[in-house]
């Protein structure tokens, strides 16, 4: 019971600061990224699918995204999509490539994404707590039920304790990149 609580802990917390690492891809810098357009939804043939898997991204410049449908036909349905997303970036298209040219950020724009990212890197300590604080709970149950000893129970807590400091420090470092990244001018 004592490493399937801790593995699941560490399972658990390892796929938060995944997500968080996913999440980030997505939020615009000042610099062209795949990651901004990868998982946007595009409706093919009566489905919602992500333009990864329907077209190459690349990246030719520093402030240029390129995308081209592996399906020439559906070149507008891509624009589409793209006109559709977030993003606050116009499209252009010569009928085989988009180009997505991708503006300087404001300084205004800068602060608040940066506060945006903040904010899931937030999150992400939330719910690392609460994976620790779930442990726990699994841990006192198993004392009570007789299943683990006080002191292996003490020492799980402490795993679970040191797994948290951990995964916050991930959290720390990939929030301090982000913000780093998206002030750069």
């Amino acid at each position: 019971m004592y490493d399937t609580i801790l593995l699941e802990a560490e399972e658990r917390m390892e796929g938060a600061v995944e997500h968080l690492s996913q999440s980030f891809r997505g939020i615009r810098t000042g610099r062209a990224s795949p990651g901004l357009v990868e998982e946007i939804r595009v409706d093919y043939y009566g489905s919602s699918t992500p333009l990864k898997h329907m077209a190459s991204i690349s990246v030719p410049e520093p402030r240029m995204i390129m995308v081209k449908p592996f399906d020439g036909g559906t070149v507008s349905d891509v624009m589409k999509a793209l006109q559709k997303s977030d993003l606050g970036i116009t499209p252009q298209s010569d009928g085989k490539l988009i180009r997505l040219a991708v503006p300087p950020l404001s300084e205004e724009r800068r602060k608040k994404i940066s506060s945006m990212v903040k904010e899931k890197a937030e999150e992400t300590r939330v719910a690392i707590r609460n994976v620790r604080r779930d442990s726990n709970r699994k841990a006192d149950a198993g004392q009570k039920d007789g299943e683990l000893p006080e002191d292996t129970v003490t020492r799980l807590k402490d795993e679970v304790d040191k797994l948290t400091q951990v995964f916050e420090g991930k959290v720390s470092t990939a929030l301090g990149a982000k913000v780093k990244e998206v002030m750069e001018i």
